[in-house]
């Protein structure tokens, strides 16, 4: 199992992508953090073999953690998520070690291509111990390994009404708004828009109200 530890300063941005590495095969959530001073202890403790970091952190920003993490001897790799969308960010998130960069929002299918892909890049990397350049190239590109290419898949009917409504909305849409004009329940909305994440086909977007209690909100996805 490759132990993960999630690090993200929202509380509940943190516990959405520990529940989605859990349903991962072959990864373990050992915990989350939510400053860097906390991912810290959270290492040195628990000792996980990937970081899922965020870049912005209110104590020290996630490409100095990882670096400095990796210079004090920690063996581990980390995969970025952040909505940090500038070019050097992305440079400075390479050059400072992340295997990945993930912007956010991003659906379960985009995060699970990904760490299956790191998941054989390790397992091949662990399985050698000296290196031609056949072998090196063929671990640099299984780190890479995209999403295979797949044709047009049919949806349900009232699912596919319910992404409809997703892609030709000008904002944001929930469970309550979906569940009204469809003519469904709000939990029967809210298992169709979590199933739509899933297949990578609208995006998670927290919206923040008078209370400050997040609401999940959907988007189509980009790209």
């Amino acid at each position: 199992m490759i132990r993960t530890l999630v690090v993200d300063d929202d509380f509940r941005v943190a516990r959405i992508h520990a529940s989605r590495v859990a349903k991962i095969e072959g990864y373990e959530c050992v915990g989350e953090a939510h400053t860097a001073a906390e991912a810290r202890e959270a290492v040195q403790r628990l000792k996980p073999d990937l970081l899922l970091l965020d870049v912005y952190l209110p104590d020290e920003d996630g490409i100095s953690l990882l670096r400095s993490l990796q210079a004090a001897g920690e063996k581990l790799d980390a995969v970025m998520i952040t909505a940090a969308r500038d070019l050097e960010t992305v440079r400075a998130a390479m050059r400072g070690g992340a295997v990945y960069y993930l912007v956010k929002p991003f659906g379960f299918e985009q995060l699970q291509t990904q760490l299956e892909a790191y998941r054989r890049w390790r397992r091949e990397a662990e399985s050698r111990t000296v290196a031609d350049q056949a072998t090196v190239d063929q671990l640099f590109s299984l780190r890479r390994t995209a999403a295979p290419a797949q044709g047009p898949r049919r949806l349900p009917p009232t699912m596919q009404k319910v992404l409809d409504m997703v892609v030709h909305s000008t904002e944001p849409l929930g469970a309550s708004e979906i569940a009204g004009s469809v003519g469904i329940s709000r939990p029967t909305a809210q298992r169709y828009l979590s199933e739509l994440e899933r297949k990578g086909l609208v995006d998670l977007h927290l919206a923040y109200g008078a209370t400050g209690r997040p609401v999940n909100t959907y988007v189509p996805r980009k790209g």
